[in-house]
């Protein structure tokens, strides 16, 4: 019998996600999702911003140079943001991010951008699960075993 210690740890793995999250729209689904008793990963910290537009690339990467597995960037639909044009210019952002992703040593599979209107508590509680499933193959983000200067 062959014991694969890493196949034992994937098994168990729990991805850390970082989720930065519209006030208006997702975090406003997570809510319904939760009153609605929806069940989503514990795994997933949401940081409530104003806007996606104000989500700032430097802020991904702190993110995942601190030890977040996966980071997930959600707002309103395009043409729905409160702030005009926010999620355009965060759609802008995560384009060009996943673009240098790689000389980070990150693949751009652990940052995702999605659009989650107020009454979609299900399809935030669904993402969720995706988003989860998407990062667990991938394994603990690297950060977590080196040090970054």
């Amino acid at each position: 019998m062959h014991i694969n210690p890493r196949e034992d740890f994937m098994e168990t793995f729990e991805p850390a996600i970082v989720a930065f999250v519209c006030n208006w729209c997702t975090y406003t689904a997570a809510d319904l999702a939760g009153t609605s008793r929806l069940s989503y990963p514990k795994n997933v910290r949401m940081i409530r911003v104003m806007c996606t537009g104000m989500v700032d690339a430097q802020y991904i990467l702190k993110a995942l140079l601190e030890g977040a597995d996966g980071v997930l960037v959600s707002g309103c639909h395009p043409g729905d943001c409160h702030y005009i044009n926010g999620n355009y210019k965060a759609r802008r952002r995560m384009k060009l991010l996943k673009e240098i992703l790689p000389q980070f040593g990150f693949e751009p599979e652990r940052v995702r951008l999605t659009w989650i209107g107020a009454s979609d508590g299900i399809q935030f509680a669904e993402t969720m699960l995706e988003l989860v499933a998407q990062i667990r193959p991938l394994g603990p983000s690297q950060a977590k075993l080196q040090m970054v200067i």
